[in-house]
């Protein structure tokens, strides 16, 4: 194994909140639905009723800011 790889989980500061792990969830749902975009991805949350934290519907700025923001944490 080459030790310059994170081994997965290593480089979070804390446990994903159920507001992450939801999101995560339904992320990799769209993505398994073979969507590969980003206006696909914000279609396919907003298809599932996963809203962003102020409840709105995802934009694709609103979705890549909260991501941003995500992983800045």
């Amino acid at each position: 194994m080459n030790d310059q790889y994170l081994v997965i989980h290593q480089a979070r500061t804390g446990e994903p909140t159920p507001y992450e792990m939801k999101l995560a969830g339904a992320i990799e749902e769209v993505f398994g639905g073979g969507s590969h975009t980003l206006d696909a991805l914000v279609a396919g949350l907003n298809g599932r009723s996963i809203y962003a934290p102020d409840g709105q519907a995802w934009t694709a700025e609103s979705f890549t800011t909260e991501i941003a923001r995500l992983g800045a944490r």
